[in-house]
């Protein structure tokens, strides 16, 4: 494992790899509110142990990358996904497949649609279409989450085991009934959260991004290969987001995980190694 600490456009960008650096790249993207950590070590290990060079890295306002004032948005969808583009060349890759969970799998389509030329392949994991018309209908979020999560204004964030608890707890939220929720991987994930974030409350400038309207609708133009890999019980975005994604992207392959949560669970690790690594042998 090397870390890379990126300076591109006055922006700084924290990066972790795996592997081989002649193997080919894959660079994966955490959803909102979440850093780096939530690609679990031991799974970029394993996938980079297939035969692949495996970069992981904090998103802008997450870990060790750069966080503005909380409640201060300085960035948009489009320029996160032009972050993707500034971890590849500081890396000196001219192609790269993206592996992006929830947000992230959205930051992977606007790369793909803005910089087709340097992105070989996505994998979308528990995402969702960028934008649809208000007309369409999907399942909704949990109201378990959002009735919890309500909670954390009232939370004492200077107290990090108050903290680490309504993570953890957050996190088995999450999960679905196939496999029973490993809290004590959760909890080792949790506290490199909040030890390594330059600011952890700025993680929370994530629910402030609005949708690009110059990407409504585009999840049909992208033209590289692409995979879904979704749990049937996904509680942040149903599984009915991946049906979407199908609809929209018609030349994508679709891996059903029964059972699982908006999680990426050990039990499932070998399934998605497998269809990742099958995915990006292009």
């Amino acid at each position: 494992m090397a870390e890379k600490m990126i300076h591109s456009d006055g922006i700084e960008l924290f990066s972790e790899s795996f592997g081989d650096p002649t193997n080919p790249p894959l660079l994966l993207i955490m959803g909102a509110m979440s850093s780096m950590v939530y690609w679990d070590e031991e799974f970029c290990r394993k996938l980079a142990n297939e035969g692949r060079f495996v970069i992981r890295y904090d998103n802008r306002d997450v870990g060790r990358s750069t966080c503005y004032e909380p409640g201060k948005l300085n960035y948009t969808v489009s320029d996160m996904a032009d972050d993707i583009l500034r971890i590849m060349d500081a890396y000196g890759l001219g192609k790269a497949h993206l592996i992006g969970m929830s947000l992230g799998g959205m930051l992977a389509q606007i790369a793909a649609i803005k910089y087709p030329e340097r992105i070989q392949s996505i994998t979308l994991i528990s995402s969702g279409i960028i934008e649809t018309d208000e007309s369409r209908e999907f399942p909704p979020m949990d109201e378990r989450l959002l009735a919890y999560h309500a909670r954390s204004a009232e939370l004492d964030w200077s107290d990090k085991a108050a903290v680490a608890d309504y993570l953890v707890t957050g996190s088995r939220l999450l999960s679905g009934s196939k496999h029973s929720f490993d809290a004590e991987r959760a909890a080792v994930q949790v506290h490199q959260e909040i030890e390594r974030a330059n600011n952890l409350l700025s993680m929370f400038n994530h629910a402030l991004l609005e949708s690009d309207e110059s990407f409504q609708g585009t999840s049909k133009q992208v033209t590289v290969p692409v995979l879904i890999i979704h749990g049937t019980e996904d509680t942040i975005l149903p599984y009915g987001h991946a049906l979407a994604l199908m609809e929209e992207i018609p030349h994508a392959k679709l891996v059903r995980l029964e059972g699982t949560g908006h999680e990426l669970p050990a039990g499932d690790w070998d399934e998605i190694i497998k269809a990742i690594t099958s995915h990006t042998a292009i």
